[in-house]
């Protein structure tokens, strides 16, 4: 017997619904005033109802999600204590950057190696190196972020070049699992639209499945940013599950959960009025969480002007340790499975994103796109709209001019110009505020 209180009220259509709004606006247009449509072509509705829904069938992935401590590799016995207390202090797993072979056996000193999930970024490509780590470690819980396609999409150029990368790349993908990264991050950080993101990170995933087959989709894993459009981010995440799936069903490959590590994005981050960037990761870390991220390294507030040190980090690591354990969300990550709002904009990001990747493939690929500036071209004209609509707080809105930022600089914030030959024009990662922010700081040298 269902007593449940609401079957004492009349349901009510989504045309009646409708019609009473119509009667409330006293002659004006509906579509015109209540209709919201995003740069993605995206409408947003005044209200929604069941009747939103396309899919009804619960989005599929684990629930739980990792807190990932970052790690830059100069000193191994140095990154190897800072690991060790990032464990301690409630991560459980960890990113190690390097840009140079290591000792890994000194890093990797009594850390659990077969428990612990383990990421590696490397900036450069050695197959004999990157095999030996991932027989080491548990390559069934640990992921290599190596995208040779992400690396000639950021920097304009292959590591060695373009047969060369895919022979060291097939080697690598044939001796160890989760080889294969799709660094979907880069699209956000450059200024891509979310819809652009979609496709592009899909794009760029089934290069990958033209080159190694389909012995390679359960290899390979997503690296994503995630911005300040809280509900839209949330969908985001949810969508490029649908696409995988339907990329996959495409090569008869069963389906099976994507490995989704997901940071805030940096491109949203200010110099001035620094403290905001706090509220900012906390939304983007509910965004991750929501949308199913399965690891999540959230940034420092003060991750781009300053080195990184105790504080920041900390801040940043409790700020997943309360959103998992005293909110709870590490139980809660289907929370927006049936929200008629989340799923309807879920739907619209993933057939418009579809669209554009079946326009890629009909000219010929993702990488056909990248070597003729076609993907440049389009996200460069994303970028420039969203850097003069977009208002970031205390920088470009509610300017506080006392604010002064010139002695707290140890890193450069700014977008560093390279004079390197490529062979392609590189995606570049640049924030929305660092030319009002390099005015500020010329200004604040003026006044002295």
């Amino acid at each position: 017997m269902n007593n449940s209180l609401f079957n004492e009220f009349e349901k009510t259509t989504p045309t009646a619904w409708k019609q009473k709004i119509q009667v409330e606006l006293k002659g004006e247009d509906y579509n015109e005033s209540l209709l919201w449509k995003t740069t993605d072509g995206i409408v947003i509705k005044p209200f929604y109802t069941s009747e939103d829904r396309k899919n009804h069938d619960p989005i599929q992935f684990k629930e739980g999600f990792n807190i990932c401590q970052t790690i830059f590799i100069d000193q191994e016995k140095i990154a190897n204590s800072l690991a060790i207390d990032a464990l301690k202090r409630g991560a459980n797993a960890i990113l190690f950057k390097a840009n140079a072979i290591f000792d890994y056996k000194k890093v990797l000193l009594d850390i659990s190696v077969k428990n612990v999930s383990l990421h590696f970024h490397f900036s450069f490509l050695d197959a004999e190196f990157q095999t030996e780590v991932a027989n080491y470690i548990n390559s069934d819980t640990s992921f290599f972020q190596t995208d040779i396609i992400g690396n000639l999409a950021a920097t304009g150029n292959w590591f060695f070049n373009f047969k060369e990368d895919v022979t060291i790349l097939d080697k690598i993908q044939k001796k160890s699992n989760n080889c294969i990264a799709v660094s979907a991050d880069l699209y956000q950080n450059t200024g891509a639209t979310i819809t652009q993101q979609l496709a592009y990170t899909l794009a760029h995933a089934n290069e990958y499945l033209n080159h190694f087959g389909e012995v390679a989709a359960k290899k390979i894993h997503f690296t994503f940013s995630v911005g300040s459009n809280y509900f839209f981010e949330i969908a985001k995440l949810r969508a490029f599950r649908i696409l995988w799936s339907t990329l996959l069903e495409e090569y008869n490959i069963s389906n099976f959960d994507a490995h989704l590590f997901v940071q805030p994005s940096h491109r949203n981050k200010t110099l001035y009025d620094y403290n905001v960037n706090l509220l900012r990761t906390t939304t983007e870390c509910m965004s991750a969480i929501l949308g199913g991220a399965n690891t999540i390294s959230n940034i420092s507030y003060d991750t781009i002007y300053q080195k990184s040190n105790e504080f920041g980090e900390r801040i940043a690591r409790n700020q997943l340790l309360i959103l998992q354990q005293e909110s709870s969300l590490n139980r809660g990550q289907n929370i927006a499975d049936g929200t008629y709002y989340i799923e309807s904009v879920t739907h619209q990001l993933a057939e418009k994103a579809l669209l554009i990747f079946k326009e890629i493939e009909k000219n010929g690929g993702f990488l056909k796109q990248l070597k003729t500036g076609a993907i440049q071209k389009k996200i460069n004209n994303s970028a420039s709209k969203e850097e003069k609509e977009t208002r970031l707080l205390g920088t470009n809105f509610q300017q506080n001019k006392n604010d002064r930022m010139q002695q707290n600089l140890e890193l450069y914030p700014f977008l560093k110009k390279r004079s390197i030959k490529t062979l392609i024009s590189p995606l570049t990662r640049k924030r929305i505020s660092e030319p009002l922010e390099k005015e500020r700081l010329r200004s604040e040298k003026r006044t002295k």
